[in-house]
């Protein structure tokens, strides 16, 4: 899955702005981002899902104020195309962790939602990440926090 970043957006502020402390929090950032993600990646796997099926039981269950989910819906929140959204839940409704569900008032529109299978393997899957979130609390709150404070600006003497 891979965000577009925008040209403005990556021009914003000019490399000579950034401090060494700056490349290290942002590595250190990338560094525990990476680490969280093998670890779910893992732990999906030995659910006997794959990553992307994780993530979209999770879409699909925390989706705001748990209303149901739209296959579009659930393709922009994973970032992927309609199709490919199709697909996975066509294999997820094959493992027996979604069903459809048909939209009463747009008989076009179609709904996925969890079966018990799907909210147990979830819940479980969810008690793991969030206790390895709570486990890198420690090591992200600092770092965010000095991530999130206003740089500090270069006076014309070099004296910041």
């Amino acid at each position: 899955m891979t965000a577009k970043v925008s040209n403005s957006r990556a021009r914003s502020l000019p490399a000579s702005a950034l401090s060494a402390q700056d490349y290290r929090l942002l590595a250190e950032f990338r560094y525990l981002l990476a680490k969280f993600l093998a670890f779910s990646e893992a732990a999906a796997q030995d659910a006997g899902l794959s990553p992307r099926q994780h993530q979209a039981l999770l879409a699909i269950k925390g989706f705001a104020d748990g209303r149901d989910v739209s296959v579009g819906e659930l393709a922009e929140r994973l970032n992927i195309r309609h199709h490919s959204a199709v697909g996975l839940a066509d294999r997820l409704v094959a493992s027996g962790y979604l069903r459809r569900r048909t939209d009463p008032h747009d008989g076009r529109r179609i709904f996925l939602v969890l079966t018990r299978a799907g909210e147990k393997k979830l819940a479980a899957l969810s008690a793991i990440h969030r206790d390895e979130l709570q486990r890198l609390t420690p090591l992200l709150k600092p770092l965010l926090a000095q991530l999130g404070a206003a740089p500090k600006r270069r006076t014309q003497n070099g004296a910041g």
